[in-house]
């Protein structure tokens, strides 16, 4: 038996999406989709209530809003499988996605499985979106797309549920995996396409807001793992302080200055463009908000 987590929060339409294509899968091991909604306030959990045939494979744990980390250890607390996927809930898999993950682990004990995200803003037809360099990722364990034997999320301690905002707490108990001697395994073949909607200016808010959020529960994970390691990963070093400094021109490039150019890339059909000259200050938005957190904590603490 295989056990796929899949936490959500007011994502129905992807998440629709998501689940026939879970529905589909040519996979020879009987599994089950555990859908855990983080207190949706749509209409996610009245749907799944009421379209049961429509997806046999789904049971539905609810929860108070409680977060992501609180959200997966809900889906590993009730799972009957002895292999776990985690998956998020605007990723729209393959057929072949389960086969995949259980081809790359089959006979390694202590090792797990991370497959291929691709990221599309395309809602019609997500899976024609081709891989770009953009869509590579260096992330040791990074929930949304990877198998792994649940004694080891166990033994590991599950997720930390301090972790209540934006970010960070599966990079944190990947660190603890890592101390118990578990391995990547790079499954290229477990393609999942990320969905997001295509980028405008009236996301630039709750985008900041994200940075911000970020950098906050960044500095929870280097108080648990103080490492320099963990600084580069949360930005909180000297080198992105002058770098993303210099590239924003310490803030005076922001969401005000550029908003002229990034409506004109959004005009002319590339919004994915617009949303990477973004990042440049979105980055210095995230450097910012975690100084300030650790500014903070130093300040309790003392």
């Amino acid at each position: 038996m295989w056990s796929i987590v899949i936490p959500t929060y007011n994502r129905l339409p992807i998440l629709q999406k998501c689940l026939t294509a879970m529905e589909q899968q040519q996979f020879d091991r009987p599994y089950e989709i555990l859908v855990v909604d983080d207190g949706s306030t749509d209409d996610t959990v009245n749907f799944l209530q009421t379209h049961p045939t429509q997806f046999p494979h789904v049971r539905l744990l609810q929860q108070d809003h409680g977060g992501a980390a609180a959200a997966r250890n809900a889906g590993i607390d009730a799972a009957e499988g002895d292999t776990i996927v985690f998956i998020d809930s605007d990723l729209v898999v393959t057929s072949q996605f389960l086969s995949a993950h259980a081809k790359a682990l089959a006979g390694q004990e202590r090792a797990f499985t991370y497959g291929r995200v691709i990221n599309t803003c395309n809602f019609d037809e997500p899976t024609s979106e081709p891989l770009k360099v953009t869509d590579l990722s260096a992330a040791y364990f990074a929930t949304g797309n990877v198998a792994i034997a649940r004694h080891w999320l166990l033994e590991a301690g599950k997720f930390d549920t301090s972790f209540r905002q934006y970010g960070w707490e599966d990079l944190e108990l990947g660190v603890r995996l890592k101390k118990l001697g578990l391995k990547i395994i790079q499954c290229p073949d477990a393609v999942g396409y990320h969905w997001h909607p295509p980028f405008s200016l009236a996301q630039l808010p709750h985008l900041i807001d994200v940075e911000q959020q970020r950098g906050r529960m960044g500095v929870v994970f280097y108080q648990k793992h103080p490492t320099w390691e963990v600084r580069m990963m949360i930005q909180m070093t000297w080198i992105h302080r002058l770098l993303w400094g210099l590239l924003s021109l310490g803030g005076l490039v922001n969401e005000r200055s550029l908003k002229p150019l990034l409506q004109w890339l959004i005009d002319r059909g590339k919004p994915q463009l617009a949303l990477e000259v973004a990042r440049i200050f979105l980055n210095w938005y995230n450097v910012l908000g975690v100084y300030a957190a650790y500014r903070d904590s130093l300040s309790k603490s003392s």
